[in-house]
């Protein structure tokens, strides 16, 4: 049977998909909406395999409307200018419901094309993304749509549609199929989330137990199955910033255990580059300037890393993430630029001070003559009053001292020096 396991076994109700109870359970304002019957135009979002093709699949099935289904990365302007011409046919006399998976996949045009109808009701569209629809989903279409979010589905939730594929296999080869509580709470566990990863793991393990009477699935052959699917990530996708994020916030809270854990994650998926960057990134931004030195280091240690590459990589920067988490933390440095930088985009300090100008002559019609800077190395402790700041953000300050022990070493030197 050609047909995925997973099309196979589409809920005949609500009450049958696994997962985002805090959508569909009873009373649930999502799950009210499908039962009044009048669908408005919906957005789910989330990671693969969590039910959202299920149940969009479902409210077609409940709804009186025409119903077209479309997938961004194949669809065309031309499909979509023929759902469009289908809605002056019988076909459309009720107008259409649209699914339109991975809709991140069309472009700004091909989303506008729809628009008109989706407006005039015309076209009621569900469509389905994994990446965050605020950035990929045109704007005029979010604000006729109401989002909903989809949640990787626990072990317990995705159990129900394990024992169920079960059932239906072993009905549909008419033989026993037995697995071990072990090697279904294996599936469960190791799949992510993702209700279609743990049926394919499913049907994966009747198929390499066929040729027996009865099909038995122990652990041993579930690991071996599955052993790769626990890690939720992409590279392109939400998954993959998700991760690097909780990478880099996990070593700004000095939480070791948490910042190995994600690195393990980036180390896993082999994404090397991400694993180097942000770790470099706080150790400038969330270090800083509370221990200066750890920037070479870690810089010392991402470069042996690129250097010997995988597997040995993770050694370099297991050391380099751990020194991060264990070190002081400051953030008065990025505060500073940042400080700065919105005075420049306010577009103030334009005109640099005359004694700091790369002054070779002065015209004829200038009449202070010299540009009169003064030279710091030339007085004592290599100091001197000056004015630096263009005149009209003379009196800004963007540094705060940090109270670690490095910054407030610096502030003393030069409180003693400047004779505040």
């Amino acid at each position: 049977m050609n047909t995925p396991l997973a099309d196979r076994l589409r809920p005949e109700s609500l009450d049958d998909i696994v997962g985002q109870k805090e959508l569909l359970a009873p009373g649930r304002p999502l799950r009210r909406i499908i039962e009044s019957g009048n669908i408005p135009n919906l957005i789910f979002y989330g990671p693969s395999g969590v039910g959202k093709t299920t149940l969009a699949t479902y409210i077609a099935r409940i709804t009186n409307r025409s119903f077209k289904k479309l997938n961004g990365t194949t669809a065309s302007t031309a499909d979509i200018k023929e759902i469009v011409s289908s809605l002056n046919t019988f076909e459309g006399l009720n107008g259409v419901l649209l699914y339109l998976d991975e809709i991140q996949y069309l472009n700004k045009k091909q989303q506008q094309t729809l628009l008109e109808f989706i407006e005039n009701g015309s076209i009621t569209l569900i469509a389905s993304t994994t990446e965050n629809p605020y950035f990929y989903i045109y704007n005029a279409i979010l604000s006729r749509s109401t989002v909903f979010e989809f949640r990787p589905v626990e072990p317990e939730e995705i159990l129900k549609a394990v024992d169920r594929a079960i059932r239906i296999l072993s009905e549909e080869k008419g033989r026993e199929i037995i697995f071990s509580d072990e090697a279904k709470a294996h599936i469960c566990s190791s799949c992510g989330g993702d209700v279609r990863k743990s049926l394919n793991a499913v049907e994966l393990c009747v198929i390499a137990g066929e040729g027996e009477e009865v099909i038995t699935v122990d652990e041993a052959l579930a690991k071996s199955l599955t052993q790769r699917s626990g890690a939720r990530y992409d590279r392109d996708g939400d998954s993959h910033y998700d991760v690097i994020s909780a990478y880099q916030k996990s070593m700004r809270g000095s939480d070791v255990d948490a910042a190995l854990f994600y690195l393990a994650r980036l180390v896993e998926s082999g994404d090397l580059i991400s694993a180097c960057r942000r770790l470099v990134v706080c150790a400038c931004e969330d270090v800083g300037l509370a221990y200066p030195q750890i920037i070479p280091i870690v810089k010392s240690c991402v470069d042996i890393a690129m250097q010997v590459g995988f597997p040995e990589a993770r050694i370099p920067l297991a050391d380099a993430v751990i020194m991060v988490c264990l070190a002081p933390k400051s953030n008065s440095g990025v505060n500073a630029i940042s400080a700065a930088q919105e005075d420049v985009r306010a577009g103030l300090g334009q005109v640099v001070p005359r004694q700091l100008q790369n002054v070779h002559f002065d015209g004829e019609e200038r009449a202070e003559k010299g540009q009169h800077y003064l030279y710091p190395h030339s007085y004592p402790n290599h100091w001197i009053p000056q004015q630096y700041l263009p005149d009209d953000i003379a009196d800004h300050t963007y540094y705060e001292c940090g109270d670690n022990k490095t910054e407030q070493a610096y502030k003393a030197y030069w409180d003693r020096i400047k004779g505040h």
